[in-house]
C-alpha cells in the first residue's frame, strides 16, 4: 500500500462519513432553529420542547434517506474491498 492510497481511503472515507450524515444533521439544524425562534417569540423555556422535535425529525430523516445513504455507503465498500487485491502482497 502507498501512502497516496492510504490518503485517498482516508478522505474518501470523510467525503462518505459528511454525505450520508448531512441530511440528518440538517435537519436537526433547521428544526432546532425554529424550534428555538418559537420559544424566543412566546417565551416557553421548556427543554423537551427542544429535544422531542429535533429527536422526530432526524427519524424521519433517516427513514426517508435511508436508502440513498445505503447506495453511498455500500458502493464505498465495495470501492474497498475491489482495490484491496491490488495492495496485498
Amino acid at each position: 500500500m502507498t501512502p497516496e492510497y492510504i490518503v485517498d481511503v482516508a478522505k474518501r472515507a470523510l467525503e462518505v462519513t459528511i454525505l450520508v450524515s448531512a441530511p440528518m444533521l440538517g435537519i436537526g439544524l433547521v428544526i432546532g432553529v425554529a424550534v428555538s425562534i418559537f420559544q424566543a417569540v412566546t417565551s416557553i423555556q421548556e427543554m423537551t420542547l427542544s429535544f422531542i422535535p429535533k429527536i422526530l425529525g432526524v427519524m424521519v430523516a433517516i427513514v426517508v434517506f435511508f436508502p440513498w445513504m445505503m447506495q453511498i455507503l455500500l458502493s464505498f465498500t465495495a470501492e474497498i474491498f475491489i482495490n484491496i487485491p491490488q495492495y496485498v502482497k
